[in-house]
């Protein structure tokens, strides 16, 4: 009787080297520092990190390219004044226009 599951079990899994590929299979996925699940998500950052690191270097050269013409053209210094710091001069008034609802 404890010998008829035996003979109802898939040659496969009477297999040795099957089963110890379903183990490594299973260490690889699961158990191991390094496993394939942790791998995926590593690899998922580092695709954002890429992502973030071009957006952040096209922002730089953005700004690099604004500060060298404020260095050199002063109207878009005077210009850049009056629109990001509310600067003006002594005999004008400043209307503030906002959009309304």
């Amino acid at each position: 009787m404890t010998h008829n599951w035996l003979k109802r079990t898939p040659p496969l899994l009477k297999n040795k080297y099957f089963l110890i590929l379903v183990f490594f299979l299973l260490w690889l996925l699961i158990f191991d520092n390094n496993n394939l699940i942790d791998q995926y998500r590593q690899m998922r950052e580092l695709r954002q990190l890429r992502h973030d690191k071009s957006y952040y270097q096209e922002k730089i050269e953005q700004d690099t390219r604004k500060l060298k013409e404020l260095e050199t053209d002063s109207k878009s210094l005077e210009k850049f004044a009056r629109e990001q710091y509310l600067m003006k001069k002594k005999d004008e008034d400043i209307f503030i226009v906002t959009e309304g609802k």
